[in-house]
Order: structure tokens, then sequence, then C-alpha cells
């Protein structure tokens, strides 16, 4: 297992995948490594959630960076299966960048706090 700066406590992974699936419906998102890279480098995206178990790791190791970099919140789940069957597909995804939180702006900003904190 890589050592990815931070470790994401089950709660605050579950309460990301519960998000995700709210706003699957009533949100924006965008799915899968290449998606996500836009967003974040648009500046668009507001949180980016990459999957821990990830083969190869190359496929995401620069979203972490170029997150940094554009001052954008990204945080982790353990499985790219369950991350993308929350995110609405039959198939797992790597990473998923929320781009509108819709009505769950309290929600979103509340993980976003949390996971700032865990990345300091």
């Amino acid at each position: 297992m890589v050592d990815f700066g931070f470790e994401v406590p089950k709660e605050l992974q579950e309460r990301q995948l519960m998000l995700l699936e709210k706003l699957k419906k009533g949100g924006k998102i965008k799915v899968g490594v290449n998606e996500t890279t836009k967003m974040v480098e648009r500046g668009v995206a507001k949180l980016v959630i990459i999957a821990k178990d990830v083969q190869p790791l190359e496929l995401v190791m620069h979203l972490p960076l170029i997150c940094k970099e554009k001052n954008i919140p990204y945080s982790f789940v353990q499985a790219k299966k369950e991350l993308g069957e929350r995110a609405g597909l039959s198939v797992g995804t790597s990473a998923v960048a929320i781009v509108d939180e819709g009505e769950s702006k309290k929600e979103l900003e509340d993980i976003v706090k949390k996971v700032k904190e865990l990345a300091k």
C-alpha cells in the first residue's frame, strides 16, 4: 500500500460516498481520471475523490499534485468499485470530481473541512 500523505477514516469515506450518491442525481460530478484531471486543471472541481486500489498507481498519482497546485481539496476511498457504483456506474472508477454540489453545499463544506484538517 502506498502512503498518500494522510489516512481518511472509514466514517469520512462513507460520508463522501453518500454525498456522491446524492450528487449523481441532483449535482454535477465528473467521473474517471481524465475528466477529473480536466476539472482540476480548469479549477472548477470542489472536491476530488481518488480510489486507493488503482492499479497501476501511476494512473492517479498526478491527481494529488495538481490538486495541491490548484488548491483543490482531495480525498481517498478504499475501492474503485464502490466509488464507481456510488457515482452511478456499473463499473469501478479511479477518480471522481465534484463540480457542483447542488443542494448539498453544507454537507460538501463539512467534508472538505475535515479533509483539509487530515491533510495538514
